[in-house]
């Protein structure tokens, strides 16, 4: 039972057609560009934290599947180690396979309905005999670790500090709820530092694969979804896509929270799950493209309360609109609304509470779990110090992955728990890293 569930890790079927355009409903990208008022829908490709850097310095190749399997379980030089999580509770773990009739997927040829993986991360009790899960199923993490020049051989992904399975901690009542969206043509692996971290801190965390955006996504029967986007796809558009599959999981949510199971191979789920899903505290937060996808999916999705940007472009005409629900813009030490125009647009459509802060030291590849895994692989990726910091800039891996949990939680209890918390009040002398963007 375990196995599968791993197997199975994760998906919700995506989104309900709203937003979409007819030609993306018929799998088909408009190349018009939209009239954003402040910004192209491409990203700029003289900024560091466009969403076409998400990848780098790791620059992907293809991999046909049938090449993935000969080493699958093979022992490896390198074993990487993730940051635990600094929370008082123990974490569960669920992957579920999702798919949404009501929408066709925009990214494959024909009418094959939307589907999407996620994993459920949350706070667990009586962890014990619940296998440890895996950063990524065995099939999509030897296509992670191939399309980087490496083989299972040579790496063993680490295991997460989530238990399969595992009951969930009911005592402490329902859950406020937290939804990812990634990097552009990256999995939701990239955000497990921080989900497991959220998780051990008392919310549910939904890590959302984007299907064919992702550059593998593993579904049951070892079945692997690969990227088919196609070439020069607006941001805009993407960002549609991902608000949609943002809206179709809260849906799916909300089936459990009421006692049903919304996985066609109705797995078995974590005792406790629907009696623990708070579907009146939502909130989302995302990295990169992900992040620019927090402000289109709170327009498409008004039951998202309270909404966190980690250093993501936006696009489109959603930051021209208003917004009164709560919003954290978080940077890198290079990117601010200063020199961003899609952030300052945003900031001045921000209704309800707004904080702008900036990591100094980070760099763009900072906020996704790439800042603790590369530095580790450095040697064998053929990296230099002066390249890591290029790239993941000057702070320490540890500190940086710190400071994210320690802000992206503060805001959440603020918004979510209303638990107010004076680190948002200004510059701590605990965190000289933080600066707020005045």
């Amino acid at each position: 039972m375990i196995a599968r569930a791993v197997g199975t890790a994760g998906a919700l079927a995506v989104a309900l057609g709203a937003g979409m355009t007819p030609a993306m409903a018929a799998g088909k990208m408009s190349n018009k560009p939209a009239a954003t008022g402040f910004s192209p829908d491409q990203p700029d490709h003289n900024t560091p934290w466009a969403p076409e850097n998400d990848e780098a310095p790791l620059h992907h190749t293809a991999v046909h599947p049938d090449a993935l399997t000969s080493g699958r379980t093979a022992p490896s030089g390198l074993q990487l180690n993730m940051p635990a999580p600094t929370g008082r509770h123990s974490v569960g773990m669920v992957g579920l396979h999702l798919v949404d009739k009501s929408r066709t997927d925009p990214y494959v040829p024909g009418d094959k309905p939307r589907e999407v993986m996620v994993s459920l991360w949350y706070p667990a009790t009586d962890t014990s005999g619940h296998y440890q899960a895996p950063w990524m199923p065995s099939i999509s993490g030897a296509h992670f670790l191939a399309s980087r020049g490496l083989t299972p051989q040579q790496v063993t992904l680490p295991r997460t500090a989530g238990h399969v399975l595992a009951p969930v901690d009911t005592r402490l009542g329902k859950l406020p709820v937290l939804l990812y969206s990634t990097g552009l043509h990256s999995d939701r692996a990239m955000g497990t530092a921080l989900a497991q971290d959220l998780a051990s801190r008392g919310y549910l965390v939904v890590t959302v694969d984007h299907t064919h955006d992702a550059n593998e996504v593993q579904f049951p029967r070892n079945r692997l979804e690969v990227n088919t986007m196609a070439p020069g796809t607006h941001s805009s558009d993407t960002l549609k896509v991902r608000a949609a599959d943002i809206r179709f999981v809260i849906n799916q949510l909300g089936t459990i929270s009421r006692g049903g199971n919304p996985d066609p191979g109705h797995p078995t789920l974590p005792t406790g799950l629907s009696k623990s899903v708070d579907m009146s505290r939502i909130g989302m937060f995302g990295w990169s493209l992900g992040g620019g996808a927090v402000d289109t999916a709170m327009q498409l999705d008004h039951r998202i309360a309270a909404g966190a940007d980690l250093d993501g472009q936006f696009f489109g005409t959603a930051p021209s609109k208003d917004l009164d629900r709560p919003f954290m813009l978080f940077s890198s030490g290079t990117h601010n609304r200063n020199n961003d125009r899609s952030w300052r647009t945003l900031w001045s459509h921000l209704k309800g509470y707004r904080v702008d802060i900036q990591l100094h030291g980070a760099a763009h590849l900072s906020f996704s779990d790439n800042e603790w895994m590369v530095p580790q692989e450095a040697g064998l990726l053929g990296l230099s110090q002066a390249q890591l910091q290029q790239q993941f800039g000057t702070i320490d891996p540890n500190r940086a992955i710190q400071v994210q949990r320690v802000y992206l939680a503060a805001f959440f209890d603020q918004e979510l728990r209303h638990r107010h918390r004076t680190l948002l009040d200004g510059p701590d002398r605990n965190y000289p890293e933080i600066s707020f963007v005045r």
